[in-house]
């Protein structure tokens, strides 16, 4: 098969999870415990991947310094990213516009989706067992993503089939960063394909540090459940990547 189309198949996975999650906000009931339960598996998963499968592989760049500027750099995108959302967000309250709300929560899914399909589309041209790790934890980790951008859209009473398009066209974010990544760093030197790679790799880590812990703890009750399922997933990852690397 086609190298290219591979890696597009791979970056339609995280998509899959978006919509799984999608048709789960459909039919399960809002829960606080299951919120926090899946919001620490999502992030054990992501953690797993970017510590175990990109690390070790950012850290056979040269120079080193570069990888770790570009981290940073993804990072400091993130905390851009988010105040963008907040400030979107104040303004569609300011507005009392339900809808304008729930889109920002649909646009910030999409630049997730979009930065998953780009590390999923720079993994592959350095090993197609990285990528294959990088699509799977991420089919589980956009869960809890696609079942609060299409939540919102349900408590504004919009149609089923218009939730349904909805979390189709999640598929398109993924495809796009996935083109992107393999295409520009195709007959690049190493090092390219590595700053881009810890560029979104130190997206991921903020997103798990800065909002998936913190908004899974508003709701941890003592029951250690959560950090059960957080540990037990980071190390099914850590296993799983052994095996298939």
């Amino acid at each position: 098969m086609n190298p290219y189309l591979s890696t597009l198949a791979l970056s339609a996975m995280p998509a899959i999870g978006s919509y799984i999650g999608g048709l789960l906000a459909e039919f399960i009931p809002p829960s606080k415990s299951n919120l926090s339960l899946t919001l620490h598996a999502a992030a054990g998963i992501i953690l797993s991947v970017v510590g175990v499968e990109i690390m070790p592989e950012m850290l056979a760049a040269d120079p080193p310094w570069l990888i770790f500027l570009a981290f940073v750099g993804g990072g400091g995108f993130f905390i851009l990213m988010r105040r963008a959302i907040k400030f979107f967000q104040k303004r569609s309250k300011n507005s009392e516009t339900q809808s304008s709300s729930a889109w920002v929560i649909s646009v910030g899914v999409g630049i997730d989706l979009f930065s998953d399909g780009l590390m999923v589309g720079t993994s592959s041209t350095i090993a197609f067992s990285l990528a294959v790790m990088v699509a799977l934890g991420h089919v589980l980790a956009n869960i809890p993503t696609g079942m609060a951008a299409i939540s919102s859209f349900k408590q504004g009473k919009t149609s089923a089939l218009f939730r349904q398009i909805l979390s189709a066209s999640f598929i398109f974010p993924p495809v796009i960063g996935a083109t992107l990544g393999y295409w520009v760093v195709v007959g690049q030197p190493e090092v390219i394909k590595f700053m881009l790679l810890a560029f979104t790799a130190g997206i991921l880590t903020t997103l798990v540090v800065e909002n998936m812990v913190p908004e899974a703890s508003e709701y941890e009750k003592e029951n250690y459940q959560e950090t059960l399922c957080f540990v037990g997933v980071f190390a099914f990852v850590a296993l799983l990547s052994t095996y298939l690397g």
